[in-house]
């Protein structure tokens, strides 16, 4: 229901938003269109680019350039997903083949490559020093998460602080940034331009959290993912780093085990034990503590419907099921 609503208020906006990227993923290669084209429309929630557009609407900007920017943000996204899905090795993304196994390995990286380039040909266009500082910023840091998270694979002893830390980096930054994106559209004090960004931080986090939920109880025909697969790449994700903490000997060994060898045939005993310690409902507390402190971030912004919104987005992403 929230999503039906968040697309009927910004139906004339992300309508604009897919204008733009359909004019600027064009490209002389036809291999660039092909992969393009077939990532953009592979059913993504858009939500990245939506915090943009919001965020935009919710500090009263009048221009058009929160277009150009939720485009620039959907093709960062996309891009790092191109990136994602060849160090995963992923087959599956959203219920259909993932680009690379389609096109494969090489053609991913170097579409994923000119959906960056193109980016920051459109966010140069924008001539706002902020907006390029913003986001060259954000894609730095999210290289940056795309490397802790490989070290931390098949890694048992990560942390909780190192498991957040790469959720920040890798996930929350660019949600981050598309809010602060449209706080400096909207030409914002400091204060709300940072008030934004931490809302921005902590309902990416919750995102993420309830990702890394999902991988454990999700209904696979609604996300279009295979469950386990966070198992089988060795990720340490915090229902396995609590599953460990909270467990028998016995059961975190296994748990262990399981993430040392990215085995996933042990996987339906490692949800059993995951279930037995109250993991997967930590992890949901956790991301509706992030969700909380992301309604606490904007508390002052003016009341509008986009703020109102925003407040219901926060609620969402620590609260679905797909």
């Amino acid at each position: 229901m929230f999503l039906e609503n968040l697309k009927q208020l910004l139906a004339a906006d992300m309508a604009a938003v897919d204008q733009v990227i359909r004019a600027r993923l064009h490209s002389e290669v036809l291999l660039v269109n092909q992969v393009g084209e077939y990532i953009v429309n592979s059913g993504g929630k858009r939500l990245r680019p939506a915090l943009v557009v919001l965020s935009a609407e919710a500090f009263g900007y009048q221009g058009k350039h929160h277009h150009d920017l939720a485009a620039v943000v959907e093709f960062i996204h996309t891009a790092t997903l191109l990136h994602d899905d060849v160090v995963d090795e992923s087959e599956l993304r959203r219920g259909r083949a993932t680009a690379s196994a389609l096109f494969g390995n090489a053609a991913s990286v170097l579409v994923g490559d000119f959906l960056y380039s193109r980016a920051f040909q459109m966010m140069v266009e924008v001539g706002e020093m902020r907006v390029m500082q913003t986001l060259a910023d954000a894609t730095n840091t999210i290289a940056e998460g795309e490397v802790l998270q490989l070290l931390n694979c098949h890694d048992a002893d990560v942390d909780t602080d190192n498991y957040m830390r790469v959720i920040h980096c890798k996930t929350a930054k660019l949600f981050e940034a598309a809010m602060r994106l449209g706080a400096i559209l909207g030409k914002s004090s400091d204060a709300d331009e940072q008030a934004a960004a931490k809302y921005g931080m902590h309902l990416g986090t919750a995102f993420q959290l309830i990702d890394d939920v999902l991988d454990y109880s999700a209904d696979e025909l609604q996300t279009g993912k295979h469950l386990g697969d966070d198992l089988a790449e060795g990720k340490p994700t915090l229902p396995l780093i609590y599953a460990m903490q909270h467990g028998s000997a016995e059961q975190a060994g296994v748990v262990r085990s399981a993430i040392e060898q990215g085995d996933v045939g042990r996987f339906v005993e490692v949800l059993q034990i995951i279930r037995a310690t109250g993991a997967l409902d930590f992890t949901r507390q956790q991301a509706m503590r992030e969700a909380e402190s992301a309604c606490a971030a904007i508390a002052s912004l003016a009341d509008s419907k986009y703020k109102r919104c925003l407040l219901e987005l926060a609620h969402f992403a620590a609260t679905r099921q797909f």
